[in-house]
């Protein structure tokens, strides 16, 4: 029920996210967060980022598995990947 809670506040504060928005990834249950390389809980994941990793929004957002997925850019600039919205905030 927590998570719920936590995507509903967290997807109307990122409701106007646009490309470039720099955002911080916080899972209260989990040290990380899984970045998937496209949205839904079925797609493979491809990395974890630690909470308090800094990530930049492309402005795509997706909804999907009960969740709005946002677009992100990797550290390294030229891959981006998927998160969804209850795992990051300002």
């Amino acid at each position: 029920m927590t998570d719920m809670m936590n995507m509903a506040i967290n997807d109307m504060e990122l409701d106007n996210v646009t490309g470039g928005a720099t955002r911080t990834v916080k899972n209260n249950s989990l040290k990380y967060a899984n970045i998937r390389e496209g949205a839904g809980l079925k797609s493979k994941v491809i990395t974890k980022l630690n909470n308090g990793t800094k990530v930049k929004t492309t402005g795509n957002k997706i909804k999907k598995d009960g969740y709005v997925w946002y677009e992100i850019t990797l550290e390294n600039g030229s891959d981006n990947a998927w998160i969804a919205g209850s795992l990051i905030g300002y």
